[in-house]
């Protein structure tokens, strides 16, 4: 055989190789279930968006170390590919892309906020792939004609008309209530519902206004809301903003009957941050591990996976760990009754979710958004958080400051 017949062969040996590689990885593709998420593990959002990575491994190694999700009878592995987008939203929106078009994902988790699930949602509906979303609870995300987005999280208006009502009742002698928010889209939107709320009960607010995001120094809003002596106090916004207004008030002498940080207080990080400061300090939270549900997926109970998470990290689980790590259980669920990870089938069996979970009930309204709950208003007392309703898993009653 002549050296150029040994060179012919050789590369038609070698394609042959290629080809059969490409095939055995196709069909070793063509196994496994992929999931894209797009999550801001550097920035402002890191802290968050590190509670969903956390949680959707731990799903994931247990889903996997199960075989995999049944599809149709047949068991298919799991793989999460993740990209940091760096806290920036028009990153978030380019790797979304990326995910659905290079990496060829079969459905998307969100990535944390309404803000940044609003544009990941925009680039899912494009490719018409679905998109379950943990961390976004404001309605303009949802009200938009999306048929690919779905979120585990209750409306933002559940909890405004459910605190004024109960502190209302606890407390008739508040009449006037200042609100403060961060101008983005979740904080925004529970400030301006606070408004709405506190007007429609026939509260007085004396004092109304958004601080840009980015804000070093609140002490001209605070000093304001001073002079406007209000017996409420709301602000709204992320934890280092909420510390920050939060040490400019005591700095500033401003006091008043109730102070509600949303959703601070939810947050470890929060009362690590501030101490003392923090005792008194009202929110609500979606999600307590006080309650107790047993339903569907790797987690048969709150016990269950509140058991699981302490062992992992020696700490308690927020409203994000629980939200995020349903989110998981609801789209393992929408496979298994769909029988397919076709994106179509897999989108009409979400829009027809109505199960239990560990978190609780997760029931899709024509929206995408999960139907309205009884959320807990909750407030720190000896730096430990206090559950002051709903009464079946109420363990404190409110504490006026002074």
């Amino acid at each position: 055989m002549s050296l150029t017949s040994s060179r012919y062969f050789g590369v038609i040996a070698a394609a042959a190789v290629a080809t059969l590689a490409v095939s055995v990885s196709a069909a070793k593709a063509a196994d496994v279930i992929k999931i894209g998420a797009p999550l801001a593990l550097t920035g402002g959002l890191a802290d968050e968006a590190k509670k969903q990575d956390l949680v959707w491994g731990m799903w994931l190694d247990k889903v996997n170390a199960a075989g995999g999700i049944n599809v149709g009878g047949k068991k298919m592995k799991v793989e999460i590919v993740k990209y940091d987008y760096q806290t920036d939203g028009q990153r978030a929106a380019q790797l979304a892309e990326k995910l659905i078009t290079d990496d060829k994902v079969d459905f998307m988790f969100a990535p944390f906020g309404s803000g940044h699930t609003k544009i990941v949602a925009a680039v899912a509906e494009r490719y018409q792939t679905p998109l379950v979303a943990c961390a976004s609870s404001s309605e303009s995300v949802f009200d938009q004609s999306l048929k690919n987005l779905f979120g585990t999280l209750a409306p933002n208006g559940a909890s405004t008309n459910g605190m004024v009502a109960y502190f209302k009742d606890k407390n008739p002698d508040v009449k006037k209530i200042a609100v403060l928010g961060r101008d983005d889209v979740f904080p925004k939107s529970m400030a301006q519902g606070m408004s709405a709320a506190a007007k429609a009960a026939g509260l007085n607010v004396v004092y109304d206004q958004l601080y840009a995001v980015g804000t070093m120094d609140h002490s001209a809003s605070v000093s304001t809301i001073k002079a406007a002596a209000p017996d409420w106090i709301y602000v709204t916004g992320y934890t280092q903003d909420l510390i920050l207004v939060r040490k400019q008030m005591v700095d500033l002498g401003v006091k008043a009957k109730i102070i509600t940080m949303i959703t601070g207080p939810a947050y470890k990080e929060f009362t690590d941050g501030l101490g003392d400061l923090a005792n008194g300090i009202t929110s609500w939270t979606w999600w307590h591990h006080a309650t107790k549900y047993n339903g569907v997926g790797v987690w048969p109970s709150t016990e269950n996976f509140y058991n699981e998470f302490v062992a992992k990290t020696k700490s308690d689980p927020d409203y994000i760990h629980a939200s995020c790590a349903a989110v998981a259980v609801v789209l393992q669920n929408a496979i298994e009754r769909a029988g397919s990870i076709d994106k179509a089938k897999v989108r009409d069996a979400l829009a027809k979710t109505d199960i239990v979970t560990f978190y609780g009930p997760v029931k899709f309204s024509p929206n995408g958004m999960n139907q309205a709950r009884n959320v807990p208003v909750i407030q720190v007392q000896n730096k430990l958080i206090k559950i002051l309703q709903p009464d079946e898993i109420k363990n404190s009653d409110l504490q006026i400051m002074k």
